[in-house]
């Protein structure tokens, strides 16, 4: 089973989803884990009702930061903020579906961080947050 897993994080890094820039983002942010180099940049459109309307992101690194990115990004469309704000480390961890060491568990949760970071200091995040 874990080949098969192996296998779809590959082709996720080689033709990751999602991949690329949107011009007019609401929220964007640049995440990085200087310990091995890997980058990557999260860019969202949010509907007038809160949820994603629309996701990418770019950068470079490693097939487990690359393929969580495209995992990650596959999941967003429809979801509000406050549920993306709630994801673990466990939602990654089971998106990858391998076990990951724990020198590589940075690069997996890479861009959670970043999904995170860029909804929570978005323009108008904290007075959504005392409301």
């Amino acid at each position: 089973m874990d080949d098969l897993y192996r296998d779809e994080i590959l082709e996720h890094y080689r033709q990751p989803h999602n991949f690329g820039s949107l011009e007019s983002a609401d929220a964007t942010y640049e995440g990085s884990n200087p310990l091995c180099g890997d980058r990557i940049t999260i860019m969202l459109t949010l509907a007038d009702d809160g949820t994603v309307h629309d996701v990418a992101f770019s950068g470079r690194g490693c097939a487990i930061s690359q393929a969580s990115a495209s995992l990650l990004t596959d999941t967003l469309r429809g979801r509000t903020a406050d549920e993306l704000l709630h994801l673990g480390k466990d939602d990654i961890l089971d998106l990858l579906g391998i076990e990951i060491s724990p020198a590589r568990i940075k690069c997996a949760l890479l861009s959670l961080d970043t999904l995170q970071r860029a909804l929570s200091e978005r323009p108008g995040a904290a007075q959504e947050a005392t409301t």
